[in-house]
């Protein structure tokens, strides 16, 4: 069905609630706001200078303090506070065994994408891994880091149609920027986002668990497979 497949990394292949969610408390509070950080996981997924806007009302100056002491915060400590979830790792071994190409769209910034799945020890299954340049919010909308990867892979491998791709992720996000970029997307329920989430995105397909991630993926193979 698909020879490749592009991830998005938090709330998709690792949850990185602990973390992403600590770290905004510790903006928030240097504008003197209090927030738990357990009501703080819709920032998991949009950049932070979508979010700090659209929830609190931030301008440009704003933000980029904000970002900062995100940042402080994070690059120190928050990286680590990150689990993959159960059975993600078997399910990329699996799809690079079937042959397929891997590449993770974020936008995390590239260098604490790296960091992330190098500690975890997942760079081995991607063939490419893109992000956000740091401080560069156009460069880190969605629709622009998959427009990278695809060039990136157009160049790399001889042939390549990006008709047989297709975007994996947790947020509507995902599904905006794969659409803009050409791509179907599936939208994952086992992040942060949720089934009303996905089907007013317009998600090409919705599942539930990293089960059914897997039979969709690797349908073609499974059915070759007997």
């Amino acid at each position: 069905m698909w020879n490749t497949v592009l991830f998005d990394l938090d709330g998709t292949l690792t949850d990185p609630r602990v973390g992403i969610t600590r770290a905004v408390a510790r903006a928030l509070e240097h504008f003197g706001i209090r927030e738990e950080p357990d009501r703080l996981t819709h920032f998991i997924g949009p950049p932070l200078d979508e979010s700090f806007p659209e929830f609190y009302g931030f301008d440009a100056e704003r933000v980029e303090v904000a970002t900062e002491k995100f940042r402080e915060y994070y690059v120190r400590q928050g990286w680590l506070e990150n689990v993959p979830y159960s059975g993600i790792t078997e399910l990329l071994r699996d799809l690079k065994a079937s042959g397929k190409h891997l590449m993770v769209a974020t936008s995390k910034p590239q260098v604490t994408a790296v960091r992330i799945l190098e500690h975890f020890g997942m760079t081995q299954y991607f063939d490419g891994i893109f992000g956000a340049p740091l401080d560069n919010q156009e460069g880190a909308k969605k629709v622009n880091v998959i427009r990278n990867a695809l060039s990136w892979a157009s160049s790399a491998w001889d042939g390549w149609d990006y008709s047989g791709a297709v975007m994996v992720g947790d947020r509507r996000h995902d599904v905006a920027g794969a659409h803009q970029a050409g791509l179907p997307c599936i939208g994952v329920l086992y992040g942060y986002g949720d089934r009303e989430e996905h089907e007013n995105a317009g998600a090409d397909f919705i599942v539930e668990d990293i089960p059914a991630l897997r039979e969709l993926l690797l349908f073609e193979t499974q059915i070759a497979a007997g």
